[in-house]
């Protein structure tokens, strides 16, 4: 078998088996910059590989999800977080026949702008820029500009709307950015419902029970409930939806961790220490954009230095930022010789 009868093949049992609503690999809309296609693996194949082979990615692993830095080996980070969701995103695609290939390439690449600290890091750079700044935003940014040194991923279409639409507000092109945009709420509200017990934040008993009774009584049951909801109310339709009361109740449990958790008098106030040190960075780096890696620096000949110190922070890991701040702003000790 010859290397092009291998992704022909992919292309027959997409044609085979996958939805009439699907997005087929061999029909993606492309990339921005022509370039020789792979001869084994389809577009979308490939745009996977590009990300979780990409920097970004791996620095995902330092990333905060909801508790900074935190010191448990079993606290979800921004890395886990981006696996559950490309686990649940292909749950679902496969569920529905869709393209999974397509669905896990978005999911990988949905998080990668993400900032130290998580949103708290994402509330406090969009305050402090005047271009703002949202992590769905600057993860197409990363992908498209930044990656590569300054070169970019040329992902197709597809996977960057996705990327750019997985938030709640936006509306995604694919069905399999629908997919994405559910998992990513699916994933998070359960797996930071764990982390908050596992932390003495909460209990479980503590969870309304009205909430319980329709999603479940453990992250197992309550992902099961809710993909079992999706499939049931979108198989061979052209939509990615749950029915009402299963909705009703994940929005009741995602403003219950709002209200509990996510502005919790625990996480404010790291939340506090965390807007000092990435102001003073900010600021540091406006006034001195010389002193960033030459990366950066060669991206102020096209954009300006505002949005490029907000590439830069952005990219940096929680335990990075940590090491920054202190060889900017501490001073060191004296070595005095003998």
């Amino acid at each position: 078998m010859n290397k092009n009868s291998l992704k022909e093949k992919t292309y027959k049992i997409e044609q085979a088996f996958l939805s009439p609503y699907a997005t087929f690999s061999q029909n993606t809309r492309g990339r921005a910059l022509e370039e020789e296609p792979c001869a084994m693996r389809t577009d979308f194949q490939r745009d996977r590989d590009r990300l979780i082979y990409c920097k970004a990615f791996r620095r995902l692993k330092n990333k905060t999800q909801v508790f900074f830095s935190p010191k448990g080996d079993h606290y979800i980070t921004r890395l886990t977080h981006t696996l559950d969701v490309a686990q649940i995103s292909r749950s679902i695609a496969r569920a529905l026949s869709l393209n999974e290939d397509l669905a896990e390439a978005i999911a990988l690449g949905h998080d990668l702008g993400h900032t130290p600290f998580g949103h708290s890091g994402e509330r406090i750079l969009n305050n402090l820029s005047p271009f703002k700044f949202e992590h769905n935003v600057q993860s197409l940014r990363v992908v498209d500009v930044l990656e590569k040194d300054g070169k970019g991923l040329n992902l197709t279409f597809e996977v960057r709307d996705g990327i750019l639409n997985h938030k709640k507000s936006g509306k995604p092109s694919t069905l399999e950015g629908k997919c994405v945009s559910l998992a990513d709420r699916i994933a998070y509200i359960n797996h930071d419902l764990e982390d908050a017990v596992r932390a003495g934040i909460l209990s479980l008993e503590e969870v309304p029970k009205d909430i319980i009774e329709v999603l479940g009584n453990s992250s197992k049951q309550r992902i099961n409930t809710a993909i079992t909801s999706i499939y049931n109310n979108s198989n061979g339709v052209n939509d990615v939806k749950m029915d009402k009361e299963v909705e009703q109740a994940s929005e009741k449990l995602r403003s219950f961790m709002f209200k509990r958790v996510y502005h919790s008098t625990t996480a404010k106030g790291e939340e506090e220490k965390a807007e000092r040190m990435l102001t003073q960075m900010y600021r540091y780096f406006i006034e001195h954009c010389d002193k960033m890696p030459s990366t950066y620096v060669s991206l102020l000949e096209t954009y300006p230095r505002e949005q490029v110190v907000c590439d830069y922070i952005s990219s940096m890991t929680d335990t990075y930022a940590v090491y920054m701040f202190n060889t900017i702003f501490v001073p060191k000790g004296w070595n005095f010789l003998d």
